[in-house]
């Protein structure tokens, strides 16, 4: 996270029955977890659809297909006592290697080497305030939109 900036995003509600994948994140100023949708950074004369499988693909080595826009998220928030300010574009898509959808959880690895879990949860556990689903108007959109039934 850069001081000063925003950053322009782009992730997608990969879903699975009634469940979502999702990476695991945690904040050692507030001691909690949080968890996102996969996707990344868009690049100066990118369009988000192209950000988005060209992420998918360089993190997870896996081709996508079927994507559809649903709307886009304005996030403020504290991360590790930092503030953050992003503009996320959120998308709809399948994956190409249906494979990825019978994997309990796989590794996703960012540009900088850092790796991540990546696994399936039950969208009702958002909702139910178990865990915490962000961006934080995230959730709004998927019932929005009716993605997650």
């Amino acid at each position: 996270m850069r001081k000063g900036i925003i950053r322009p995003l782009v992730i997608c509600i990969f879903q699975k029955d009634n469940s979502i994948l999702v990476a695991e994140g945690y904040d050692s100023v507030k001691k909690n977890y949080f968890y996102r949708p996969i996707g990344g950074g868009i690049e100066f004369g990118e369009t988000s659809s192209a950000a988005l499988a060209r992420e998918i693909e360089e993190e997870v080595g896996a081709a996508i297909d079927h994507l559809e826009y649903i709307g886009t998220v304005e996030n403020l928030f504290k991360f590790n006592g930092e503030t953050g300010h992003e503009i996320v574009f959120v998308y709809d898509a399948k994956f190409v290697d249906t494979g990825l959808y019978e994997k309990g959880s796989f590794i996703g690895k960012e540009d900088n080497g850092a790796t991540y879990k990546a696994m399936w949860k039950p969208l009702t556990e958002f909702g139910k305030g178990k865990l915490r689903l962000v961006p934080d108007a995230l959730l709004n959109l998927i019932a929005q939109t009716g993605e997650g039934r």
